[in-house]
């Protein structure tokens, strides 16, 4: 069962992804570009999991998993919503700084010494721990980044949601707005467990709440719409 939580992840944030960069395709909107980006790390982090649950954490797929999925993804969804949502130069402003933080951090957590022993103590899929990683990384990367994410995508969608429901217009916006919020929550209570040692949770967390987004997005009529 451990296994096939982060398969069916994988396949329901791979079949995001792709919609997310085909409407970029077609309508070239800088969100829908960066959205796809934290989608594809998102689909990458589920699909190490899985990965590991079959043959077990090896440190490239760690540091994989963890730079992609503990470290970034939350932060560049954030981003496309601040896009969307923000002026252009605050929205190119905080892109700088992340985007400086994302190679500073992929240089460390590619290089940093990984006990194969400590690997090994993680345990089936389902357990994974953060723990591995020097504490100053765990600190800027999951705590920093993905609170900027969260706060980025949850509280972008909830003042979407708020505009629609005052105006009384489009309510299918605001139902998808409520989703995509809900979903991220979920997501995000997953990974603050399993940064405190609760790991029991991470990886449904990730299912239940990517796919409470993936159906908000399924709410409205393109990703212009979904926050």
């Amino acid at each position: 069962m451990s296994v096939l939580v982060p398969l069916a992840s994988t396949a329901i944030m791979s079949i995001f992804t792709i919609l997310v960069f085909w409407q970029y395709l077609r309508r070239r909107k800088v969100y829908q570009l960066v959205w796809g980006i934290g989608l594809a790390m998102f689909s990458l982090a589920v699909l190490c999991e899985f990965l590991a649950g079959i043959r077990g954490w090896s440190p490239f797929i760690y540091r994989v998993w963890y730079l992609f999925g503990a470290i970034l993804n939350v932060a560049y969804l954030g981003l496309g919503t601040i896009y969307l949502l923000a002026r252009r130069s605050i929205a190119h402003t905080l892109m700088a700084l992340v985007v400086i933080a994302s190679l500073l951090l992929a240089i460390v957590v590619f290089t940093v010494n990984i006990d194969p022993a400590a690997l090994r103590q993680i345990g089936i899929a389902g357990r994974v721990s953060v723990k591995i990683m020097p504490l100053w990384v765990r600190i800027v990367g999951p705590a920093v980044l993905n609170t900027f994410g969260t706060l980025a995508l949850v509280g972008g969608a909830l003042y979407s949601a708020w505009v629609f429901w005052r105006k009384r217009v489009m309510p299918h916006r605001v139902l998808s707005n409520v989703l995509i919020a809900l979903g991220a929550l979920v997501v995000a209570a997953s990974g603050t467990l399993a940064t405190l040692g609760s790991t029991n949770y991470l990886f449904i967390g990730e299912l239940v709440g990517g796919t409470v987004i993936f159906i908000g997005f399924l709410k409205s009529t393109g990703p212009e719409e979904a926050v």
